[in-house]
């Protein structure tokens, strides 16, 4: 038994030695990732191509605390330069990817749909491409979303991973099925093991400005209305960010077997109502908002709930931190990162 555990540690001692691809290591996940690859002693290279959709000054701040972190190696790089990519992959030595990198937003794959098909799809290709060329690869884990399950009634059960996944209502989730098929035929055809997360709404310091809680919290802060889409009849599977974490790392360290290509859910599963939401937003900020109903807006769904018992049989994931306590950090982060001013 002593052998055995011996035999284990070492094991794990050279798969740390081995570097980590993270894409979109300047993203909000991708932060998080690299930082808790570096905690346990990872070696992380982390590569992003730093877009303006959203403050480019928030992406500089993350990329600032990366690079003082010991163990991380940064490169600006576009995933969908697929020669670059696969330079990078052999060039490193990669057998594990943590693919986060994408064009993010359902209404903005109405506004701008070719950067969909670029990053999403053309970027994805590029990681299946760099990782079928390396030999002995372990792991791909990838970014999918929730969204691939369309806008279907939540029901008193959460969305599960063999329910059809046909009827997207935004490009961006037509583009994330996308991926998963692609991942599907590249298992199929080379034999490498993949998984798909389907990540439902994650939140927390750090987040994008483009998501709810974001934007409210800026609206609030400068005096100014909220405006509440689907009239405040909206629920979403509110994740929070170390909660996500731990189901990524939980992944990546159980690939599945060789050949093989599975998706997992991984979301909180007690989806919150938009106004409940709000409330406990307005608590953390000590500020009650004005609000302006709106009806929803094309692409949105009416609900999220996520059904996450198969990443728990896995790994042992089980969400920890509850809504009101999460928004809690978020807005003291915001207010330490912004102030009480709303950042322009």
């Amino acid at each position: 038994m002593a052998n055995e555990r011996s035999e284990m540690n070492l094991g794990m001692e050279k798969a740390r030695q081995d570097r980590v691809l993270v894409t979109g290591a300047a993203g909000f996940i991708g932060h998080a990732v690299s930082h808790a690859l570096v905690a346990r002693g990872e070696r992380v290279v982390g590569i992003d191509n730093l877009n303006d959709y959203y403050d480019p000054e928030l992406k500089a701040a993350r990329l600032t605390n990366l690079q003082a972190l010991q163990g991380v190696e940064f490169i600006e790089m576009d995933i969908s330069d697929n020669e670059a990519v696969d330079q990078l992959v052999r060039g490193h030595g990669i057998k594990r990817i943590i693919h986060l990198a994408a064009q993010a937003g359902v209404r903005y794959s109405i506004e701008n749909p070719f950067a969909y098909q670029k990053s999403n799809l053309l970027g994805h290709l590029s990681l299946l491409e760099a990782s079928r060329h390396t030999e002995n690869f372990e792991h791909l884990v990838y970014a999918s979303s929730s969204s691939v399950y369309g806008d279907k009634p939540m029901g008193g059960e959460g969305f599960k991973e063999e329910e059809p996944a046909t009827d997207p209502v935004s490009l961006y989730a037509a583009t994330k099925r996308s991926c998963e098929l692609m991942s599907q035929s590249y298992a199929k055809l080379y034999g490498f093991p993949q998984t798909g997360l389907r990540f439902f709404t994650v939140y927390g310091p750090w987040g994008r400005p483009d998501m709810a809680y974001f934007g409210f919290t800026k609206k609030i802060l400068a005096g100014e209305p909220i405006e509440v889409y689907g009239e405040g009849k909206m629920a979403r599977d509110f994740t929070y960010i170390d909660d996500i974490v731990d189901g990524i790392l939980g992944a990546l360290d159980n690939p599945p077997e060789v050949g093989a290509h599975r998706v997992l859910n991984i979301g909180d599963s007690r989806p919150v109502g938009l106004m409940e939401m709000i409330k406990a937003l307005e608590d953390a900020l000590g500020i009650e908002a004005e609000k302006i109903m709106r009806p929803m807006q094309p692409g949105d769904v009416t609900a999220t709930y996520a059904d996450v018992s198969k990443l728990h049989a896995l790994t042992g994931y089980q969400p920890k931190v509850m809504l009101e306590h999460g928004l809690k950090q978020f807005v003291s982060w915001y207010r330490e990162f912004y102030g009480n001013s709303a950042p322009e």
